[in-house]
């Protein structure tokens, strides 16, 4: 059995789980302290939402927003085992439910590694004359 919830504060224990699947998603290429970042991470979302089995955080996926208008849907990811089962799905449609409950409407995300496959059942588009951009130092 899955149980699905969302996460404030985030246990020790917690913290090096959600720090596993950073990992694994290989988002977090080195073992850096990790603690107080996710700690930031979770309590700093406007949601968090994390599937477990059996006492184990299997997936993960949060939000972050204003709080009034917009928000963005990251992180997202379930451990390679795990997957094919429709938890990735559930975890989606918990964070946009609870958007939604919010009042916030207007839901993006950026798609990465080819994963728009996954993402367009769910209701997501590309969306017109758009084009991700990330800022990099030079």
């Amino acid at each position: 059995m899955i149980d699905y919830a969302f996460l404030t504060h985030p246990s020790f224990g917690e913290i090096d789980q959600i720090h596993r699947l950073y990992r694994e998603a290989g988002w977090w290429p080195s073992p850096l302290e990790h603690r107080e970042r996710i700690d930031r991470i979770v309590s700093g979302s406007h949601c968090f939402a994390v599937a477990v089995s059996t006492g184990v955080i299997i997936g993960m996926g949060r939000t972050i927003s204003d709080g009034a208008s917009d928000a963005y849907i990251q992180d997202v990811t379930v451990r390679e085992t795990e997957r094919g089962q429709g938890i990735g799905k559930k975890i989606v449609c918990m964070l946009i439910s609870k958007l939604e409950t919010d009042g916030i409407d207007w839901i993006g995300l950026i798609a990465e590694r080819n994963s728009h496959g996954f993402y367009q059942p769910l209701g997501f588009k590309p969306m017109p004359d758009a084009k991700p951009m990330l800022y990099c130092k030079s």
